[in-house]
């Protein structure tokens, strides 16, 4: 998938630390901030995580995710969403999801989803997962995943969607 361009003229692309400033991102949780600027380059050098950044020309960071293969075990998801799958279901975990302070409260957290899950759509017609996991920080985090479709499993804040209803639903 080629670097699109984002919203505002922001740029979604691949987090490249030589390239992309980090130094002044806040999204307002210390330890989101503190992941991209001291661990996501280790992350992808070590093949754990793979981060994307909304950048601006300069290369300013002003949001970023990060996606890492992962699995569940059937008895984990609800029915629905675990019927007919093995019993550890591939999937994909948004690890990581943060917006600049700045950029906040303008509908652009669904639209940096929106990025992320389309990346999954398309690396999934690659390599085969079933589900798209996160574990919301808060219960703020956890209704907002669920406004974007997302399934919570019960007692936790742990949410899922199932990738072909991702898929449909970005046509």
């Amino acid at each position: 998938m080629p670097d699109t361009g984002g919203p505002q003229g922001f740029f979604s692309e691949r987090f490249d630390p030589r390239k992309h400033d980090v130094s002044t991102f806040s999204c307002g949780v210390d330890n989101l901030d503190a992941w991209l600027r001291e661990q996501a380059g280790s992350a992808d050098a070590r093949r754990t995580a793979r981060t994307w950044v909304w950048a601006t020309r300069g290369g300013d960071v002003v949001g970023y995710y990060a996606l890492a293969a992962h699995k569940v075990q059937r008895e984990h998801v609800p029915t629905r969403i675990g019927r007919g799958g093995p019993a550890e279901i591939p999937t994909v975990l948004l690890a990581r999801l943060a917006l600049s302070v700045d950029l906040q409260g303008k509908g652009l957290g669904a639209a940096l989803v929106a990025d992320a899950l389309e990346r999954v759509v398309v690396a999934t017609k690659v390599v085969a997962a079933r589900l798209v996991v996160v574990d919301a920080l808060d219960e703020n985090a956890a209704q907002f995943y669920e406004q974007l479709g997302f399934r919570r499993i019960p007692t936790s804040m742990r949410l899922v969607q199932k990738i072909s209803d991702i898929e449909a639903a970005l046509g």
